[in-house]
């Protein structure tokens, strides 16, 4: 194979797999990074963390009624043991999380 054959190749192959990464939702990436750990990927709570601090699954009729400000405060000012996340997180980022959460309860 040439070698401009193949650079082209590895170019199209690293292409292909920075594509998954830069396609998922910026709710889903600031969820992982700061939600995941007590959350759960799927949002039950089902984890160390959150079962330790009797989670309330985001799935959970009480969180599907809640509106998207009312999950929007919470993750800003906090509940219960949760921080808050006002100044670590942009409105937009909140608004992105919750819209991320909202994917989950489906």
């Amino acid at each position: 194979m040439k070698q401009s054959v193949r650079l082209a190749v590895l170019i199209l192959l690293g292409a292909a797999l920075a594509v998954p990464a830069l396609a998922q939702e910026p709710g889903a990436v600031n969820y992982k990074a700061k939600c995941v750990m007590c959350h759960g990927a799927d949002g039950t709570g089902n984890t160390p963390v959150g079962r330790s601090m009797k989670l309330r699954s985001l799935k959970s009729a009480e969180d599907i009624k809640e509106s998207d400000e009312q999950l929007s405060k919470e993750i800003k000012s906090g509940v219960g043991r949760m921080q808050g996340y006002a100044g670590k997180l942009t409105d937009a980022q909140i608004h992105d999380v919750v819209s991320y959460i909202r994917t989950l309860q489906r």
